[in-house]
């Protein structure tokens, strides 16, 4: 048995799948198949070995903040270079870290030590760090830092 996150496109499944597959360096296409209605197919191609599955089936329903991907970043550079790469072309800024893609699927570009920061047991210092986050789009780490350190 596996399980797959899902995605359903309107007609754009393969152009997310290219789109995805050169943004996340450990990634890459696994197959298409196309079904019986020449208008419908499915690809699969896994992100950093996450194998998810594609579907252009023509629907018109968004995707919300009910489901997204989270991407863990190391640094600021990672970081950065995420929230460039998943915002171009025509992706949106979201509080907090969040943001859609230029396809509409939502994305937490997250540093690890933001994590760490807020699970810190000194509920002072995590809710500073909290507070700061409240205040950003993209994660500014120094920021953060400065944060947590009062």
């Amino acid at each position: 048995m596996k399980v797959y996150p899902h995605l359903w496109f309107e007609s754009q499944a393969e152009e997310a799948m290219g789109f995805y597959t050169s943004v996340f360096k450990d990634s890459k296409v696994l197959g298409r198949t196309d079904l019986p209605d020449p208008e419908l197919s499915v690809v699969r191609f896994e992100l950093a070995g996450l194998p998810i599955v594609a579907l252009n089936a023509h629907s018109h329903a968004p995707y919300n903040e009910a489901f997204s991907f989270l991407v863990e970043t190391g640094d600021q550079a990672e970081t950065d270079y995420y929230w460039n790469a998943l915002t171009a072309g025509g992706g949106k800024e979201q509080p907090c870290g969040w943001l859609t893609d230029k396809f509409g699927v939502y994305w937490q570009v997250t540093p690890s030590i933001l994590l760490q920061m807020v699970g810190d047991p000194d509920k002072e210092k995590a809710g500073r760090v909290l507070q700061a986050m409240y205040k950003m789009k993209k994660i500014i780490i120094a920021d953060l830092e400065r944060a947590y350190r009062g």
